[in-house]
């Protein structure tokens, strides 16, 4: 896919972070878009930023409040979009939270909110779109997955396994539409830390000691968090342009992409460590 001018693109998460940054730039490259969230308000503000950036000419904005969780929410979501713009060539599987918590203290309820929304979100969306995707005849799936799916962090067990999950959907994604020779193709993204809201709206439970304050913890990762979600967007579309398979964003996440080439033991010592001075 070497242009987005005419194409139509599905992003969940839209009402803010990653999700607004690359709806914002679609529109810019003549991009028409269908935009969800479950934040209402944060979509309407997304909704009325592409308009007023919109490349001229620019086709339909739509928006939608949509539960990625929600299997059947999401399969009419994809049928609505197409009705509404006549095709979709891509969808951007980027809707996501956070969860803090041991193993040993988390509940199921949370374990089940987040995996509902960071991994069957990502399954929901590709199921649904992927029809309409090998129809248009120019279609690509990107799912964001996390450097969290690269390594795995004490206290981040939940997130590591949806966004480990994720990778190895796409990744078996990927090579299934080379052997069909679909002309669809698809690319996980390992963000790291992004400038978005992500920490602000966790769940952080007590087991995690000091850290489980959320407003201090927001704070500390707004401040260790070394890209935009602007640049983030701009390094996700240019990844789709050249068909990558795996996509790194930001200079943190390459330097932990090649941290996890390492043997574990040789980085999951020092994890133990940091881990023992946080929580006790």
């Amino acid at each position: 896919m070497r242009t987005f001018d005419g194409k139509v693109a599905a992003i969940t998460g839209a009402a803010s972070g990653i999700g607004r940054a690359l709806a914002v730039d679609l529109s810019r490259r003549g991009c028409a878009l269908a935009l969800s969230d479950v934040d209402a308000a944060g979509l309407a503000q997304t909704q009325a930023l592409c308009r007023d950036g919109a490349a001229e000419g620019t086709a339909l904005v739509t928006s939608d409040v949509v539960d990625v969780a929600n299997r059947a929410e999401m399969s009419a979501w994809a049928e609505s979009v197409v009705g509404a713009h006549g095709k979709a060539n891509l969808i951007f599987n980027n809707a996501g939270v956070a969860l803090g918590s041991t193993v040993e203290a988390m509940t199921w309820e949370d374990m089940d909110w987040l995996m509902g929304i960071n991994f069957w979100g990502v399954v929901h969306g590709t199921k649904a779109f992927l029809p309409h995707l090998i129809r248009s005849g120019e279609g690509h799936v990107v799912n964001v997955s996390s450097v969290f799916g690269l390594i795995s962090v004490p206290t981040q067990s939940a997130y590591n396994a949806a966004k480990f999950g994720v990778r190895g959907f796409t990744d078996a994604l990927y090579m299934e539409l080379k052997v069909a020779r679909h002309p669809v193709s698809a690319t996980t993204v390992h963000p790291g830390g992004i400038k978005t809201n992500i920490v602000k709206n966790a769940r952080l439970h007590e087991s995690l000691g000091a850290a489980a304050d959320l407003e201090s913890t927001h704070g500390r990762f707004q401040t260790i968090s070394l890209t935009s979600p602007e640049k983030a967007a701009s390094a996700i579309l240019t990844a789709v342009r050249r068909d990558r398979r795996r996509v790194t964003v930001g200079p943190d996440a390459k330097v932990i992409d090649l941290l996890s080439r390492l043997p574990a033991p040789l980085y999951q010592q020092a994890l133990v460590l940091g881990a023992r001075r946080e929580l006790t």
